[in-house]
C-alpha cells in the first residue's frame, strides 16, 4: 500500500539547469594542461584566442588587403600588365576634348603612338615612370559606344564644361553609366581661362557644389597646362580601382587592331583577327567569345604577336636575336613571321558548342509506332464517322458527340484566337476582349477602314504626331484605370463566362494553394535549358575560377584571336570608329533559358510601359531586344502579374534570353518613334529560373441587389444561370473585407444568392478572383538598332547663372 500510494513526479516536474561553472576559457585551458585535442574546432580555436592574438590576426588581414591593392595598382599599366585603359567621355557639347588630349600627349620623355581602329585614340608610353596608358575617346552622342567602352575601361575621364558642367545628354549618359556600374573615374575641366578671375572663381564654386550630388568626394582637376595634365595622370595611376563583377570573372579585351579574312564560300562571312590585351582572367581558346552587339562565336586559334606598346622594345629584339642584324629592310617580313607565334589551337573535342536551343523531339513521348494497316484502318473509320460540329471553346469530345445540329466547319485557329484574346487582355485592359468570331471579323474590317489623306505634307506630319498623342493618352487612361480598379474586367454578355475564362481557375488562397510549376508548359519551354540547382552550379563555377589555374593566354598578354564565321558587318563597324569589345563566355552562357531581372523604374521617365511591350536590354555584357512580363517581387512561390511597370515599387522582369551568371547589371530602354532610346528602368539579374510561376489575376465584379442579415442577392457578375453554377465553388470577397460563397442561382439572368461572414453595405462591391499562369513571348532578338544621338539642351545645373562680362 505504501508503494502504491507513493508520490510520483508528473510531466510538469521542474527541471533545474545543471551548474555550468568552470567552462570559461581560463578554466578550460587550466584543465587541458597544455594538451591539444585530436580534432581541432576552427570556431573554438578563434574563440579561444586571447586579445593580443586577435589584434595580430586583424593586423595581418589588413596588411594582406593593403598589399593586394598595391599589387593591383603596380601591375596595371606596368610592363607585365595590360596598359591602363582610360576612356574619355564628353559630358557637354562645348567640352574641349582635342585640347585636353593634346596636353596629355605633351609629357616629358613620353612616346605617343596612335591607334589603328578608334578615331582619336592613342597610347602614351613613359619609360621613366615605367607606366603605359591607352586613351580612347568615346564618340559623342553614341550611347552604345560609351556603354561598351565603360564595360572594359580601367578609368573614365569625364570632360566637363567650366561654366555649365554637363548638359541633358551628359546627364542621360551619367544615369546609364551609374546603372551599368561605374569604374574608377576622374573629373577634368579644361578651358575657362577667358573668364575674368572673379567670374572664374564663382563658376568653379558653382560647379563644385553641383558635382557633390553626383560625385561625392570627387576632386576637380583643371586641365590647362602640362603640369596639370601630369597631376591628372598621377591621380589616374594611383587611385584605387573599382571592380565590376561581371567583367572581373570573364576574360575580355578591347580591340586595338583587326583584320578580316573572307572565307572561300562567301565574302560576307570570314575569320576576324582581333588583336588586343587580355584583361580579367586567363583566356582559353576552347571557350566561346561574345562580340558585344554582334553575337557569340568560336575561336580557331590564338597568336602571340610582338607587343606594340612595349616599354623597352630594344631589349625584346635583343633577346629574340642575339647576333647583329644586317640588312633589316630585306629581312623585315621574315622577322615578323618569326615574331608571331601560335599560342594554342582549338581542340574540337573540348571546344564549346554554339548550340543555344534544345531541338525538341515531337515523338519523345511515344512508346510504339503504328503499322501502315492500322493507320489506313483508322483513317477509313474517321472518314466514315466524321461529323463537323461547331461547339463552344472548351467543349470535350464526349460533349461534342451529343450535339445534333450540324454547323459550319470548325476553325483551326480556336487556340490561337484564345491566345490572341489573352494578349489583348494584357494590352487593352480586357475591356474589348470578350468578342465572338463575328465581332472579331467586324473589328478587323473596322481596323482596315480607308481614310482620306491630306495633300499637304505638313498636315500629314502634324496628324501623325496627333495620333501618337492620342495613343499615349489612351495608355495613360489604361494605366490610371488599372491603378484604380486593379485586374477588374467586365463580364462578357455575348459569350458565356465559363467559355471565355475556361483557362482560369479559382484558388482558396493565393499564397498557400499549390500550383505545379511543370503543369501545362508552352512549346517554347521545350527549347530552353534548365539547371537542376542553378545556385549550386554558379557557386561551383566561381569557386573553380578563383582556385584553379586555367590554361591559356594570361592577363596582360598581347594576343591575336582568330574568330570564326564572323559577318563582314563587324569589321565595317570597327572601321567606322566604333569600339570592338570581346568577352569570353563561361560554360552554358550561350544557351537560352528564362531570366528574371529585379528592376526599379527610373525617375527620369514617367511614360506608361505595358507588359509584353518590346524593350531593349543591356544585361552585363549583352545587348538584346525582348518582350518581357512584369510581376511582383515577393518571397512566395507564386507571383502576381503586373500589367504596367509601376513607378513606386521594385518589379521582376521575365524574358527568354541567354543564360548569364549573376551578378550582372541590367538597363531597360524603350525606343521612341524617332529612334532615340529612353532609359525606363535599372536593376540587376535576379535568377535564371524557368519554374518561377507568374500568375495573371482576373477580377469579376458584382453589385448587391438585396441585402439581408448575412445573405445578399448579387447581380451583374454573370448573365446566365449556367455561369453561376459553373463558378459556384470559387470563394467570393468584397472590397470592404467580407468573405463568402455562392449558394444558388436565382432566375435565368445571372442573379445569385450569396452568403457572407457579415452583413454587406449597400455601397460595397462583390468580387470573384480567377487565376491563370502566363509565360513570356519568344521575341528574343540579339540585333539592336543603333540609337539616334541624344538631343543636347541647356545645362542641367541649378538655375543660378554666372553672368559673363
Amino acid at each position: 500500500m505504501a508503494a502504491a500510494g507513493a508520490h510520483r513526479p508528473g510531466p510538469l516536474k521542474q527541471q533545474n539547469k545543471a551548474h555550468k561553472g568552470g567552462k570559461h576559457s581560463g578554466s578550460s585551458q587550466r584543465r587541458a594542461g597544455g594538451r591539444v585535442p585530436v580534432k581541432a574546432q576552427p570556431r573554438r580555436r578563434l574563440r579561444d584566442l586571447n586579445r593580443v592574438d586577435r589584434r595580430h590576426q586583424a593586423l595581418q588581414l589588413r596588411r594582406q588587403r593593403k598589399e593586394a591593392v598595391l599589387a593591383e595598382k603596380r601591375s596595371l599599366g606596368s610592363r607585365d600588365g595590360p596598359p591602363h585603359l582610360v576612356v574619355v567621355v564628353l559630358l557637354h557639347g562645348r567640352a574641349a576634348a582635342h585640347d585636353s588630349l593634346r596636353l596629355l600627349q605633351s609629357q616629358d620623355s613620353a612616346v605617343v603612338r596612335a591607334d589603328e581602329g578608334t578615331a582619336g585614340g592613342f597610347a602614351l608610353l613613359c619609360p621613366r615612370l615605367k607606366q603605359r596608358w591607352r586613351f580612347v575617346t568615346a564618340p559623342a552622342g553614341d550611347l552604345h559606344a560609351v556603354l561598351d567602352l565603360a564595360k572594359v575601361a580601367d578609368s573614365l575621364l569625364f570632360i566637363l564644361d567650366p561654366v555649365d558642367g554637363w548638359d541633358s545628354a551628359g546627364e542621360h549618359c551619367l544615369s546609364c553609366l551609374f546603372a551599368q556600374g561605374l569604374p574608377s573615374y576622374a573629373l577634368a575641366v579644361p578651358g575657362g581661362a577667358d573668364l575674368p578671375p572673379k567670374k572664374r572663381i564663382d563658376a568653379r564654386k558653382k560647379l563644385s557644389k553641383s558635382i557633390e550630388k553626383r560625385f561625392p568626394e570627387a576632386k576637380l582637376f583643371p586641365l590647362n597646362t602640362e603640369q596639370e595634365s601630369s597631376l591628372l595622370l598621377r591621380h589616374l595611376s594611383s587611385q584605387k580601382q573599382r571592380h565590376l563583377a561581371f567583367r572581373d570573372r570573364r576574360p575580355h579585351l578591347l580591340a586595338r587592331a583587326a583584320e578580316f579574312v573572307p572565307s572561300q564560300d562567301s565574302d560576307l562571312v570570314g575569320t576576324l583577327k582581333v588583336s588586343g590585351f587580355v584583361r580579367g582572367q586567363t583566356l582559353n581558346v576552347n571557350s566561346l567569345v561574345h562580340i558585344v552587339g554582334h553575337g557569340d562565336f568560336q575561336l580557331s586559334q590564338v597568336d602571340a604577336p610582338p607587343d606594340p606598346l612595349s616599354l623597352n622594345p630594344r631589349v625584346v629584339k635583343g633577346q629574340k636575336r642575339s647576333q647583329d642584324m644586317e640588312d633589316d629592310s630585306a629581312n623585315g617580313a621574315d622577322e615578323m613571321e618569326e615574331d608571331v607565334k601560335v599560342l594554342m589551337k582549338a581542340d574540337p573535342s573540348k571546344q564549346e558548342s554554339l548550340q543555344s536551343e534544345v531541338v525538341p523531339d515531337p515523338m519523345e513521348g511515344e512508346q510504339t509506332w503504328p503499322t501502315e494497316e492500322e493507320l489506313q484502318e483508322a483513317e477509313d473509320s474517321l472518314k466514315a464517322n466524321r461529323r463537323v460540329v461547331k461547339v463552344p471553346k472548351g467543349t470535350s469530345k464526349y460533349q461534342a458527340a451529343w450535339i445534333v445540329e450540324d454547323g459550319e466547319e470548325g476553325s483551326e485557329k480556336d487556340d490561337d484566337d484564345d491566345d490572341e484574346d489573352d494578349d489583348m487582355d494584357d494590352d487593352l485592359m480586357e475591356e474589348a476582349v470578350s468578342q465572338g468570331e463575328s465581332s472579331e471579323e467586324e473589328a478587323g474590317e473596322e481596323e482596315s477602314e480607308t481614310m482620306t489623306v491630306s495633300e499637304c505634307l505638313r498636315d500629314d506630319q502634324y496628324d501623325e504626331k496627333m495620333e501618337e498623342d492620342e495613343q499615349m493618352l489612351e495608355r495613360y487612361k489604361q494605366e490610371r484605370m488599372d491603378e484604380m480598379f486593379p485586374d477588374e474586367v467586365d463580364t462578357p454578355r455575348d459569350v458565356p463566362a465559363r467559355v471565355r475564362f475556361q483557362k482560369y481557375r479559382g484558388l482558396k488562397s493565393f499564397r498557400t494553394s499549390p500550383w505545379d510549376p511543370k503543369e501545362n508548359l508552352p512549346r517554347d519551354y521545350a527549347r530552353i535549358f534548365q539547371f537542376q540547382d542553378f545556385s549550386r552550379t554558379r557557386k561551383n563555377l566561381f569557386r573553380q575560377i578563383e582556385k584553379e589555374e586555367a590554361e591559356g593566354a594570361s592577363v596582360g598578354w598581347y594576343v591575336t584571336l582568330h574568330v570564326c564565321n564572323v559577318p563582314v558587318s563587324v569589321m565595317e563597324s570597327f572601321k567606322e570608329g566604333k569600339p570592338l569589345v570581346l568577352f569570353s563566355l563561361l560554360p552554358h552562357e550561350q544557351k537560352m533559358s528564362v531570366l528574371n531581372f529585379l528592376v526599379r523604374r527610373h525617375p527620369g521617365n514617367s511614360e506608361p510601359v505595358r507588359a509584353k511591350e518590346e524593350l531593349i536590354f543591356h544585361c552585363g555584357f549583352r545587348r538584346f531586344r525582348a518582350s518581357p512580363l512584369f510581376s511582383q517581387h515577393t518571397s512566395a512561390d507564386k507571383h502576381k502579374l503586373e500589367r504596367f511597370l509601376r513607378p513606386d515599387a521594385a518589379l521582376v522582369v521575365t524574358v527568354y534570353a541567354p543564360i548569364t551568371f549573376p551578378p550582372a547589371s541590367v538597363l531597360l530602354f524603350k525606343q521612341r518613334s524617332n529612334g532615340m532610346h529612353d532609359l525606363i528602368a535599372t536593376g540587376s539579374l535576379l535568377s535564371v529560373d524557368p519554374d518561377r510561376i507568374v500568375i495573371k489575376r482576373l477580377v469579376l465584379s458584382g453589385h448587391p441587389f438585396k441585402i439581408f442579415t448575412k445573405t445578399a442577392v448579387v447581380r451583374y457578375m454573370f448573365f446566365n444561370r449556367e455561369d453561376v453554377m459553373w463558378f459556384k465553388p470559387v470563394e467570393l470577397r468584397t472590397k470592404w473585407g467580407r468573405r463568402g460563397h455562392i449558394k444558388e442561382p436565382l432566375g435565368t439572368h445571372g442573379h445569385m444568392k450569396c452568403h457572407f461572414d457579415g452583413q454587406l453595405k449597400s455601397q460595397d462591391t462583390v468580387l470573384l478572383n480567377l487565376y491563370k499562369r502566363v509565360f513570356p513571348k519568344w521575341t528574343y532578338d540579339p540585333h539592336v538598332p543603333e540609337p539616334v544621338p541624344w538631343v543636347r539642351s541647356e545645362s542641367t545645373l541649378p538655375e543660378q547663372e554666372v553672368e559673363m562680362e
